[in-house]
């Protein structure tokens, strides 16, 4: 799975909680200054060629859905961000954000118990 640019996950953002929309309700979504409809269209169809979204014709509109769950997309990202700047370590990950984060005994603990009962 490709890796999404900044703007590509934002509306991928969008998509995910709308379930499916026409560019101007995804459009709607997006904090000001909204970029030009053209532009939303144009990020829209590149994520239909990297096979994240698909669309559904409504006449000379297209309404456009998602294919890849935010879920996996999330899973394949992560896998990639801690073997990026972690060495596909998890535990070096979780040290570094107690560190960064002041993460309290009681907050460490609640991360453990859920990775426990998975």
């Amino acid at each position: 799975m490709k890796e999404l640019t900044k703007a590509e996950e934002q509306l991928m953002h969008i998509l995910w909680s709308l379930e499916s929309g026409f560019v101007k309700d995804i459009i709607a979504e997006l904090p000001e200054p909204k970029p030009a409809y053209n532009t939303v269209s144009t990020i829209i169809r590149i994520l239909e060629k990297k096979g994240f979204v698909d669309h559904e014709d409504f006449g000379k509109v297209y309404k456009y859905f998602p294919l890849i769950s935010k879920k996996d997309y999330t899973r394949t990202f992560m896998g990639s961000f801690v073997k990026n700047y972690f060495n596909n370590s998890y535990q070096q990950m979780v040290s570094f954000f107690a560190n960064e984060k002041e993460l309290s005994l009681e907050e460490l603990v609640e991360i453990i118990n859920k990775v426990e009962n998975k």
